[in-house]
């Protein structure tokens, strides 16, 4: 059996469609058998599937622009959808069921710096009236090392995709209060990466196929379904919480519509870069995305 080999660069039940694409056994209806890893420190997920190293990688839109603004092809295609909202939810540490985004002025606010996760909060935030640049903010990679801090006493809000903060509720640790995806709306967050000449074979048509069937799946299926599917893809995490997690995205849209990037999702993504000044121009979508490969 052909193995075809997928790299995330954030590693979250956000990213169900493509972890089911092994969990779900929808690979191997194909007639491929996956491996799957998150990047490790230094890895750019672009560079690793550039190279030939990686097949399929996780990414955004955003990511081809900085090539692009320098008059260069990116390195890679953009050739399907992943979530069509940004997966970042925010928890507090007590209920708050009367929360408004003014009431992160004053407080110290654990998020996540840097690149898509911070320019997407920045956009959310500023739809909210509140500028981020004016809030007591402290620094985080994400993940592991955000609930260590988390549980360490650093801040009175959280900012992470799912399942972390279902898990932080899960465990009584926290309790969501906002959602930067609906602060944000709807927008092209991250999409699945290749190289040009993959595009073309019948193996990047397989793994077209899986990863359709897997995406649907993880939007329609029982959310406690999904989760027990992907026990073993997050050891540390209550499969409560992911199942918690799966429906939120389901109810949110996350993972609705067809797989291909969708022109206006890719506008309002560059929409959001250009808030933060963070993109040149205005790239044309033809320049970044192609449809996704079909047999």
């Amino acid at each position: 059996m052909e193995t075809i080999n997928l790299m995330a660069s954030r590693h979250s039940a956000f990213y169900s469609p493509l972890i089911s694409c092994i969990a779900g056994g929808f690979l191997e209806k194909e007639g491929l058998e996956g491996t799957y890893r998150p990047a490790g420190p230094g890895e750019a997920t672009g560079a690793e599937v550039a190279s030939g190293r990686m097949d399929v990688g996780q990414a955004a839109v955003s990511a081809s622009w900085g090539p692009l603004d320098k008059g260069e092809k990116p390195p890679v295609a953009q050739f399907a959808q992943i979530n069509r909202y940004d997966g970042f939810i925010i928890a507090a540490r007590e209920p708050d069921s009367g929360f408004n985004w003014s009431k992160l002025h004053g407080k110290k606010f654990l998020h996540v710096h840097g690149g898509q996760p911070e320019a997407m909060l920045r956009y959310g935030l500023h739809n909210q009236g509140v500028d981020l640049s004016e809030l007591d903010d402290i620094d985080s990679p994400g993940g592991d090392e955000m609930m260590r801090q988390w549980r360490d006493g650093q801040g009175d809000y959280f900012h992470e995709q799912g399942a972390f903060p279902q898990q932080l509720e899960h465990l009584g640790e926290g309790h969501i209060v906002a959602s930067v995806g609906e602060a944000v709306g709807p927008t092209a967050f991250s999409s699945l990466v290749c190289r040009w000449d993959w595009l073309d074979s019948d193996t990047a048509k397989r793994f077209t196929n899986a990863y359709r069937a897997s995406r649907n799946w993880v939007n329609t299926a029982d959310p406690m379904e999904v989760a027990k599917a992907e026990e073993s893809f997050f050891p540390d995490i209550a499969v409560e919480a992911t199942a918690a997690a799966v429906k939120y995205y389901q109810e949110l849209g996350t993972w609705s519509g067809d797989i291909t990037i969708e022109p206006d999702l890719y506008e309002s993504a560059l929409d959001v870069f250009s808030h933060s000044n963070m993109v040149s121009k205005r790239h044309d979508y033809g320049e970044v995305v192609v449809p996704p490969p079909s047999s």
